[in-house]
């Protein structure tokens, strides 16, 4: 068994879930035992972006977790990133 930790989170609540899976299971196999889909509505492991330590992770169906391992579950973007900067420098500027 390998103790690895699931975390989520949303505006309003996060998840952090210590737990321990069978050696040698991947990312998405990790996440679907650990159980958190059944504690988050609308939640779907399947295809929602997952990271590791803050490292995104491109083939979550293939990686195999670690020892000690923090599997994160990541949120779609709401506005992107470049797009949010620009517009804050367009109204900085506008300002002056």
């Amino acid at each position: 068994m390998v103790k690895v930790e699931v975390a989520y989170a949303t505006a309003e609540r996060q998840w952090l879930l210590a737990c321990e899976v069978p050696d040698g299971v991947t990312v998405r196999e990790a996440l679907r035992l650990s159980g958190i889909a059944g504690q988050v509505s609308g939640l779907d492991i399947e295809q929602c972006p997952v990271g590791i330590f803050g490292k995104v992770v491109a083939d979550a169906h293939e990686r195999l977790v670690e020892e000690g391992d923090r599997l994160e579950i990541y949120r779609p973007l709401l506005l992107d990133p470049i797009d949010a900067r620009r517009r804050r420098a367009a109204q900085a500027k506008a300002k002056r």
